[in-house]
């Protein structure tokens, strides 16, 4: 009798990571020689999108499989709901070892977490930020978050949080390489403030973005919030913003050393797991001076949602260009154990498109945005956005604010809105169609007739009832049932017609 092969699966994740951050997406300055190789020996996924471009509510839909708006962390620094369960806890209880290292970002904490180990996770290994930092001095820590400490004489790998992140990794593969296993190794770095050694810090001191119409957008026809967010950039040339200091240098070289760091990672995967499963994506990008904006905000600009998303274990050195989403990676990975998908899950499985690329997942996918922290007053404070991408056509609806469409063929770096041009009103109306049925079905808590009743979209109009629906709660897993309001019985229908009393 054959012997089953091992269900395995290495989740790599990095943080500010943006697509051409990686030499396999075009740029072969980018010196990234083991995710590289990691996307010729797998697949490379060109049209892939977070969720929210910031960091935890990013997180959120990769490790629960629903949308911020649904497991209630829409801003870093809130945590999720209570009854969210975390794709660690589901495979926990499918009797799969689960391993969590590294950066985690959902508990409700600050920045580094409050170093305890989540459900679902096996505690003897858990080891987010605050486990890193309570293993340092008081003046380690400082030096731990200044961007100057790259430069030092005494920098070394075995100082930073990726280096650790990875021996524990390695420890993990150890000792649980005869299992069935699923584990995380979530790098805080390339995110400032980007502590790299020789000869990263100073790999990319020359390096200069190529100059192309993103950094000379005027914002005059984008929203309000983008030009209040550029600030004094719109006074900027093109050669400022395109070398935006010490901080780029860094940022770059810390992506570098980061790939250096998942390759040791990689090398023993090949050696001793080759029939092992590997993802790896970034949880959002940054602008870094593109369209005059830094960081990230509410946007659906490629640099900012537009991730890097690589796996190996199906087919080998294809890219696909249709449409993904980090919405489809829980319900992936929980049908490569053999899991059932939940009902309450948002996005589908990619299983069959990773062993066989001409299958189509997604014609459309969807990114939003509601504030950045809770912590912070600026970010511009509450941003409400939905938006929507096809692999060529963008729409972003921003509800307090001007709307953005873009045509991404004719437009590449998205300068042009085309949100009033009636050339485009079909795919534009078609697309924002999409958004509010994708609104509807998952049961956004922020849906109303204000994401219809656009300027450009007369025919729509507002009505109390809005679709005139009652949409509860599909959880058959881990809670019971939910009851009809209007019997106490379970509920026949999760989605009905609301009785509305005349």
């Amino acid at each position: 009798m054959e012997k089953r092969k091992k269900k395995q699966l290495i989740f790599l994740m990095t943080d500010t990571t943006r697509k051409d951050m990686l030499g396999c997406y075009g740029d072969r300055r980018m010196r990234t020689p083991n995710l590289d190789k990691l996307a010729e020996e797998g697949i490379r996924y060109e049209n892939a999108y977070c969720c929210q471009p910031v960091c935890g509510p990013a997180r959120s839909a990769v490790f629960t499989g629903t949308f911020p708006h649904t497991n209630g962390m829409v801003t870093n620094s809130i945590a999720m709901g209570d009854n969210v369960k975390t794709i660690g806890e589901r495979l926990t209880d499918a009797g799969i070892h689960c391993g969590y290292i590294g950066k985690w970002h959902l508990d409700g904490g600050d920045y580094f977490g409050l170093g305890r180990c989540p459900q679902g996770w096996d505690s003897g290994y858990w080891y987010d930020m605050r486990c890193y930092l309570e293993e340092l001095t008081e003046e380690e820590r400082v030096r731990s978050r200044m961007r100057e400490t790259s430069y030092a004489e005494d920098m070394t790998e075995e100082f930073t949080y990726a280096h650790r992140c990875t021996d524990r990794a390695l420890k993990f593969l150890e000792a649980y390489g005869e299992e069935d296993f699923f584990l995380t190794v979530s790098y805080d770095e390339p995110h400032g403030p980007s502590l790299c050694p020789k000869p990263f810090h100073t790999m990319y001191r020359d390096f200069t973005f190529a100059d192309s119409p993103a950094f000379h957008d005027d914002l005059m026809k984008k929203p309000l919030m983008q030009r209040l967010w550029a600030g004094e950039n719109l006074k900027v040339s093109s050669d400022v913003l395109r070398k935006p200091g010490r901080g780029l240098e860094l940022l770059l070289g810390c992506n570098s050393f980061a790939d250096y760091e998942m390759g040791r990672i990689l090398k023993v995967l090949e050696e001793k797991f080759p029939d092992a499963m590997i993802i790896y994506t970034s949880d959002h990008g940054a602008m870094l001076g593109a369209h005059r904006l830094s960081a990230k905000n509410a946007s659906m600009y490629w640099e900012v949602a537009n991730i890097p998303l690589i796996i190996k274990g199906g087919e080998r050195g294809k890219t696909v260009k249709a449409p993904a989403s980090h919405i489809d990676l829980a319900p992936t990975i929980l049908e490569y154990f053999g899991q059932p998908i939940p009902k309450l899950l948002e996005g589908k499985s990619m299983l069959a498109q990773i062993y066989d690329t001409s299958v189509t997942v997604n014609d459309i996918v969807y990114t939003e945005f509601t504030r950045y922290e809770a912590d912070h007053d600026g970010f511009g404070g509450l941003q409400m956005m939905r938006a929507a991408a096809d692999g060529r056509y963008k729409l972003v609806v921003h509800l307090l604010d001007t709307d953005e469409f873009y045509d991404t063929l004719a437009d590449p770096y998205e300068v042009e809105n085309r949100i009033d041009d009636p050339d485009y009103a079909w795919i534009r109306n078609r697309l924002h169609d999409r958004i509010l049925e994708h609104m509807n079905d998952t049961r956004d808590l922020y849906r109303g007739y204000q994401w219809a009743c656009r300027p450009w979209r007369p025919e729509k109009k507002a009505i109390w009832e809005n679709d005139g629906y009652t949409r509860q709660r599909e959880n058959e897993e881990y809670e019971p049932r939910q009851l009809d309001y209007d019997t106490g019985l379970e509920m026949k229908e999760a989605v009905r017609r609301k009785k509305v009393k005349k």
